[in-house]
C-alpha cells in the first residue's frame, strides 16, 4: 500500500496542480468511504484500507497546511489543523467501533474541501 500509494500519487502530481490533485485525492478517499458505506458489510480489510488512505491524506494535508512557512492566513491553518485532529480522531473511533454511520463525517470533510479548494483554484 505504501509504495502503491506513493507512486499514484506522484503520476497524479505531475498533471495536476498542488490544489487540484489535493481536491482529486480528497475526492478519491472520500469515494472509497462512500463506496465502503454504501455496501457495508464489515471486512476488517477493506476498512482500514480505506481509513488508512485517508488518515495518510489528512496526515499530509495537516502538516503541509500548518508548517510555518505556509503562506496560509493563520486562520486557515487553524481551521485545516482542527480538521485534521477531528478526522484522525473520528478514525480511531471507526477503527475501534466500526459503523458505516461513523463514515458520513469523513466523506462529507472531503468533499467539502475538496469543492473549497476547487473553488480557489479559479482565483488564479
Amino acid at each position: 500500500m505504501n509504495g502503491y500509494g506513493a507512486s499514484a500519487y506522484q503520476r497524479v502530481q505531475t498533471t495536476l496542480p498542488p490544489r487540484e490533485l489535493e481536491a482529486h485525492l480528497l475526492l478519491k478517499a472520500a469515494a472509497q468511504l462512500q463506496s465502503l458505506k454504501d455496501n457495508w458489510s464489515y471486512e476488517a480489510e477493506a476498512v482500514a484500507e480505506a481509513l488508512t488512505l485517508n488518515r495518510k491524506l489528512w496526515t499530509i494535508l495537516g502538516t503541509s497546511a500548518t508548517e510555518e512557512s505556509n503562506p496560509l492566513p493563520a486562520e486557515v491553518k487553524e481551521n485545516i489543523g482542527n480538521l485534521t485532529v477531528f478526522v484522525l480522531k473520528r478514525t480511531l473511533e471507526i477503527m475501534d467501533d466500526p459503523s458505516p454511520e461513523k463514515l458520513s463525517a469523513l466523506i462529507a470533510i472531503n468533499r467539502s474541501l475538496a469543492q473549497g479548494l476547487r473553488g480557489q483554484g479559479d482565483d488564479e
